[in-house]
């Protein structure tokens, strides 16, 4: 798991170059808010289309061969963004670097599924967004650094350069601990009947409700503290580093909590179903965040957001393994990937016209209820995990 707390640091340092740099990139198009959210879109509707692809080809080929894949790709889409000459060139950048980041969480919950124990599974995507949440805590200060000194440019080239040579150590770490390939005839089978099982399009729409607040705070917290607080871009580097911090702290918050439960005599989905709904309560207090007085207690109000939505977010994605084991783990993961990247393209371009004209306080009080609603739907529904998982 090591190696993929890697390549999740990897993969989310790539995503959030461009949300650091974001007013540096917006000033030099001559792009407004809005017009940032489409390029968000940009990279978020080939994420969403291609990760159920993704995960199919992963179950196929099976971890190894599908992860370097996935890597290659996504670091080769990093480094062109440094070339790009103007919005048009940004958003086929993103759009590439969605492809090929689609595999990336897929990947994750396929090794999770595979070789840890069902009441250790939402650790292991703790640990997962882990190095997801040490890629986004390192992007603002790195990128923002090497704004200063090289250009802009320069920190999507370094970063890129970094997956390339991820590879080999990959390489070097299949070697040793091989991964068991779980059949391509019955992943692909299960593949289509897990596409007719409503438990999952309930997780799917779980996901697209109750990840607008992750999303947020992922792609706006530049933004935020440079409109809502006057600070300059290379005064929101430390402040930016935060929320990272704290989407970590949550993870395993959110994986001890459902461990501690399970340990009790609680199953799997119903003790991360209670996680996700204390998580969802704490959440309504994300309305806030735009009311707070100076920029240390804004950001210390977005580092909570932060927390609760990795705890809920930990647990909902567990779930479908729980419901459905390790041989159909990537697809159904992917469907959840798919499902965030569907929310992000149509959420973005919304929040950033809202933000131009209303600012962040309607954005913030929109999304502080909807990790609620995605709770009420997760209990009206029934689960049934698998004995084997």
């Amino acid at each position: 798991m090591g190696v993929f707390v890697l390549s999740s640091s990897l993969n989310y340092l790539d995503r959030q170059i461009l949300p650091a740099l974001a007013p540096a990139v917006l000033a030099e198009f001559g792009m407004s808010h809005a017009g940032y959210g489409f390029i968000l879109a940009a990279f978020s509707i080939p994420y969403a289309l291609s990760a159920p692809l993704a995960g199919v080809f992963i179950d196929r080929v099976g971890l190894n061969r599908g992860v370097k894949a996935a890597v290659a790709f996504w670091s080769a889409a990093g480094i062109a963004t440094g070339f790009s000459g103007g919005a048009g060139g940004l958003a086929a950048c993103r759009a590439a670097l969605g492809i090929g980041q689609a595999g990336g969480v897929p990947a994750s919950g396929k090794a999770i599924a595979t070789y840890l124990k069902p009441d250790e599974r939402a650790l292991g995507n703790a640990l997962s967004q882990l190095g997801m949440g040490m890629g986004g805590m390192l992007a603002p200060p790195l990128a923002i650094w090497l704004m200063l000194h090289y250009g802009w440019r320069s920190a999507f080239f370094i970063t890129g350069a970094a997956g390339l040579l991820w590879l080999p150590v990959w390489n070097r770490a299949s070697r040793l601990a091989p991964v068991a390939d779980v059949g391509a005839p019955r992943a692909a089978a299960s593949s289509r009947a897990l596409l007719r099982d409503r438990r999952l399009w309930t997780f799917v729409i779980a996901i697209m409700l109750s990840m607008t607040v992750y999303s947020l705070w992922t792609n706006w917290v530049t933004v935020f503290l440079e409109r809502r607080h006057g600070l300059a871009l290379a005064d929101t580097k430390w402040y930016a580093a935060l929320p990272p911090l704290f989407f970590n702290a949550g993870g395993f918050a959110g994986g001890i909590l459902s461990l501690w439960w399970m340990r009790r005599g609680t199953k799997a989905v119903p003790a991360r179903l209670r996680v996700c709904l204390v998580s969802g309560v704490a959440l309504v207090a994300t309305a806030a965040a735009p009311w707070a007085p100076g920029a240390g207690l804004a950001t210390a109000a977005v580092c909570f957001s932060a927390f609760w939505s990795s705890a809920l977010s930990v647990n909902l994605y567990t779930m479908p393994l729980d419901v459905y084991g390790p041989a159909r783990a990537a697809f159904a993961v992917a469907m959840l990937t798919g499902a965030y990247g569907v929310m992000q393209a149509v959420f973005s371009p919304v929040a950033g016209r809202l933000i131009d004209t209303y600012g962040f306080g309607p954005v913030c009080a929109g999304v502080s209820v909807l990790p609620l609603a995605a709770c009420a739907i997760l209990m009206r529904t029934r689960y049934a995990e698998e004995t084997d998982a």
